[in-house]
């Protein structure tokens, strides 16, 4: 009997043992497992679940300089990366989508680096037939622009946009409250004194036809830091932000919430969303959602005037969260052509 007492107990102990073996085992390796692949995000409100929120509902009149905005309704405009950096090829891809939505764009973007050229032939053909430009202007360090360093250059594009003599819309270094520019930034006070010295340097030299957009992303206005940029009502002619479903899905009124606010408490100023998209990654159903989610959403605040998509898979940023073009997604392009041809969004042709 004590021989199987024994040997019971000595089962106990060693099973007892092993479990606790098991459970250090596991507690010490989890951290150096491999990651699983992220959840897919579900939005706080589910694109369509509800009504989209409706915050920026001012209606004017506005202060916008010589672009002005439409009296009802959003213009619709896009970046378009072309297959090659061309002329040509900028041409073909912007032609392309709007074949594809079956219909012209009324804002056309593009990125200019601090030191180049403002427009090429691309941009005079595009202006030609109607569009209007946006400029994506990449500043220099700002403490150096202040410091005088850059007047020769600033004065160059001054005088080429008093040149070029149409209504511009001049998003001068757009995004600059995110992370990777703050080297170049300094601080939000540098940035305002770079925004209001080479405002005025355009002003000196006559080029008064562009409309000074101020676009900081979705993310700096929900982390309640881009608003320190601001430059004030009497610099800033369009408010803006930059916003995407990328590595979340998140409605875009959602992502939007701060900056709508912030819109809403400069009534006088028309808002812009100058970039969105919603990455590959979340699948031509869930694309196509968030982008009928996103119509609804401008039509519920009025004081967006105009919204541009980022048609484009950019080189730099790897990955099917941070690819966001439609032309090859027809369930997602469909959503996106429903939005194009609505007439809310096509005021110039009501």
């Amino acid at each position: 009997m004590n021989r199987r007492l024994a040997a019971v107990v000595v089962t106990a102990v060693v099973a007892v043992l092993a479990v606790v073996a098991v459970a250090v085992l596991y507690a010490t390796t989890r951290g150096h497992r491999p990651p699983l692949p992220p959840p897919v995000a579900v939005p706080s409100r589910p694109p369509g679940a509800a009504a989209p929120p409706s915050i920026a509902t001012s209606t004017g009149p506005f202060a916008a300089g010589p672009v002005a905005p439409p009296a009802t309704g959003s213009y619709l405009g896009a970046w378009v990366k072309p297959d090659q950096l061309t002329q040509t090829g900028r041409l073909d891809a912007v032609k392309a989508l709007e074949k594809q939505l079956g219909r012209k764009l009324d804002i056309v973007n593009t990125y200019r680096r601090f030191d180049e050229n403002f427009f090429e032939s691309s941009d005079q053909t595009l202006s030609a037939r109607g569009s209007t430009l946006m400029l994506s202007w990449a500043s220099g360090d700002t403490r150096s622009i202040t410091a005088g360093d850059d007047d020769a250059l600033i004065k160059e594009h001054a005088l080429e946009l008093k040149q070029f003599g149409k209504p511009v819309l001049l998003r001068f270094r757009w995004e600059m409250d995110r992370p990777n520019l703050q080297a170049s930034m300094w601080s939000a006070a540098d940035y305002i004194a770079a925004w209001k010295y080479v405002r005025a340097v355009f002003a000196k030299e006559g080029a008064t036809n562009a409309s000074w957009v101020w676009c900081p992303t979705a993310e700096g206005f929900a982390g309640n830091y881009a608003q320190q940029f601001y430059p004030g009502d009497d610099q800033v002619d369009w408010v803006c932000e930059d916003v995407y479903a990328g590595a979340t899905y998140t409605s875009i009124g959602d992502l939007s919430t701060s900056f709508l606010t912030f819109s809403a408490q400069h009534p006088s100023k028309p808002a812009m969303i100058g970039e969105f998209g919603v990455a590959r990654a979340w699948g031509t159903a869930q694309r196509a959602a968030w982008l009928a989610d996103a119509a609804r959403t401008f039509e519920a605040n009025p004081q967006i005037r105009a919204v541009l998509y980022f048609e484009s898979d950019p080189n730099d940023n790897k990955g099917p969260t941070q690819q966001f073009q439609l032309s090859d997604d027809p369930a997602a392009l469909a959503a996106f052509r429903s939005l194009a041809r609505a007439p809310y969004f096509n005021p110039m042709r009501r």
